[in-house]
């Protein structure tokens, strides 16, 4: 656990790891407080009316229980893999605990995703069971004939002739269940990346992931839990930042998680219920941010009254620092990680002062740095590859079934994480961009996020992507593809001011030399801009043009 200190220095240098040999998720992060204080909510589930209905740590140990001893019943073993295909809603934190208490291995799966993604990710897992609801149950009968290993399908809401009901089967089981005796090495998620620079893979997560992920929560909501704790993400619980950044561990720490359901991210709602709910934690994506910062007036609309929040996933820039200290009285705290080694890099405002455009220091316990191809640090400043130190808690154990694909992810010690940064005099570290995204441009290397946070500080800018777009004479040149906020109309004369805008508060070199406004930027489900995509938009135009 992270302990209080005066400095960042102080705290990173008295904290150790504890990790103990044999830990289970499900117990840490349901059993322990079943016990300790069994009617104290765990979820607060919001019924469609927006009542909320609290779920206690001593209902949530017995349902996690019975689907437990269901699950086993039906023939898996210790080891099967488990595809858990659900929105948030009480069924997937118990599905996960069950999971983790009985020896399976979890496979969190976005319900935004089509039969294609469905259908690589459950066979290449070789799922045995999966549980799901009957809204996605279409796409999986679709594809069933793909997923050869699959032999047992559960809905939450209802039955069909290849379904059976999960309430029904599991109210047939025992609410008593010895959980299994698990190694803090033991698998317990598989958790795919979001396939930004190529095919998705399985990164494979030991139980011991969890408590990796416990000092960076406490870090960046400066020094987690305090009195009165309440979390809420919109983040799907299928990404590693809504699962391993807010759900499971709020649960370990005893702290309830709200759960609200929405087709669309609304942001006025958003604000509703942070208000409405007492809501104090939050994980809020930029691009979720960039969206209620066109909200007017919040503070004089609703009484909310948030502790913390903690962002992610993109750049947060300048701009929605400065917004947010405005909109919520306090500093919000950027961090960094990925699939394979999360919540290694953050911001803790009540020890260190916040750099705009920085992700922050090293998590204390996590060693990250910006490393040559040789494997050795860059003076500060120098641009490198991000690279985190073996072993380490929260690291991936390997790539599902693909040896040569986690041979690459490290070079020697090092996990790359496959983005370029940079570490400042001052120990803090910036994201330049992905390895694919650094743009080339007459002899200057240029990152993408920086532009990106320029261009929206231009009032006219709702979402903004920046690429790099071949050119016979430089090389690449930087193009621009821009959301307009409400009720802004497209023009030329409107997409000249804004280079100007760009060219005259960061380099000539810099400025957009195309603009593309557009209605919609390619994102994964965990909202991150696809700029991969836009390269092959524009690779695939041009060759149009020349044939």
């Amino acid at each position: 656990m992270l302990k209080r200190g005066s400095s960042y220095e102080a705290v990173q240098k008295a904290f150790r790891w504890e990790i103990p040999a044999k830990y289970n998720i499900g117990v840490d992060a349901c059993d322990k407080f079943a016990a300790l204080t069994p009617d104290a909510p765990a979820l607060i589930d919001l019924d469609p009316s927006g009542s909320p209905k609290p779920i206690s740590f001593s209902k949530l140990k017995q349902h996690s229980n019975k689907l437990a001893n269901a699950l086993l019943a039906k023939g898996l073993k210790v080891g099967d893999r488990v595809g858990i295909l659900l929105p948030q809603c009480p069924e997937t934190a118990i599905a996960h605990i069950a999971c983790y208490k009985a020896g399976l291995i979890a496979v969190p799966l976005f319900t935004l995703f089509g039969e294609d993604a469905l259908s690589f990710r459950l066979a290449a897992s070789g799922a045995r069971a999966l549980i799901t609801n009957m809204e996605n149950l279409p796409k999986v009968e679709a594809i069933r004939d793909n997923l050869g290993e699959l032999a047992l399908l559960l809905t939450i809401d209802g039955h069909t002739s290849q379904a059976e009901d999960l309430h029904f089967v599991s109210d047939l089981a025992s609410d008593r269940f010895q959980p299994v005796e698990s190694f803090a090495d033991d698998p317990a998620l598989l958790i795919y990346t979001s396939g930004t620079t190529g095919p998705p893979k399985g990164a494979l997560h030991a139980h011991r992931t969890l408590l990796g992920h416990f000092t960076g929560v406490q870090f960046m909501h400066d020094f987690f839990p305090h009195t009165g704790d309440r979390f809420w993400t919109p983040a799907d619980w299928a990404w590693a930042g809504g699962l391993l950044d807010v759900l499971l561990p709020s649960l370990a720490f005893g702290i309830p998680v709200l759960i609200f359901r929405s087709r669309k991210f609304d942001p006025e709602e958003t604000f509703r219920l942070l208000a409405d709910h007492e809501v104090r934690n939050s994980f809020l994506p930029p691009t979720a941010l960039k969206l209620m910062r066109q909200v007017q007036y919040p503070q004089e609309r609703w009484n909310y009254a948030m502790r913390s929040i903690f962002t992610g996933g993109e750049a947060l820039g300048a701009e929605l620092m400065e917004w947010g200290q405005e909109t919520f009285g306090f500093t919000m705290n950027e961090g960094y990680g990925q699939t394979e080694c999360n919540l290694v890099v953050g911001n803790c405002a009540t020890i260190m002062p916040a750099r705009a455009g920085s992700m922050g220091k090293p998590v204390p316990g996590h060693d990250v740095v910006v490393i040559d191809p040789e494997g050795n640090p860059k003076l500060p400043n120098e641009e490198g590859a991000i690279a985190v130190r073996a072993p380490d808690p929260v690291m991936f154990l390997q790539y599902w079934n693909d040896p040569a694909a986690t041979e690459a992810k490290f070079n020697g010690d090092w996990l790359l994480t496959g983005d370029v940064g940079r570490v400042d005099e001052d120990g803090y570290l910036h994201f330049v961009g992905r390895d694919d995204d650094v743009i080339t441009s007459a002899g200057y290397r240029i990152g993408p996020g920086e532009i990106e946070d320029c261009l929206m500080r231009h009032p006219a800018v709702a979402l903004a992507a920046v690429i790099g777009k071949p050119d016979a004479v430089r090389t690449e040149i930087v193009k621009a593809f821009i959301i307009l906020s409400d009720g802004i109309e497209a023009n030329d004369e409107l997409a000249m001011n804004i280079q100007k805008h760009v060219r005259t508060r960061l380099a000539a070199y810099e400025y957009p030399r195309e603009i593309e406004f557009v209605r919609e930027l390619p994102m994964t489900t965990t909202s991150k801009i696809i700029r991969h995509e836009l390269r092959l938009r524009e690779t695939e135009k041009q060759k149009g043009q020349i044939q």
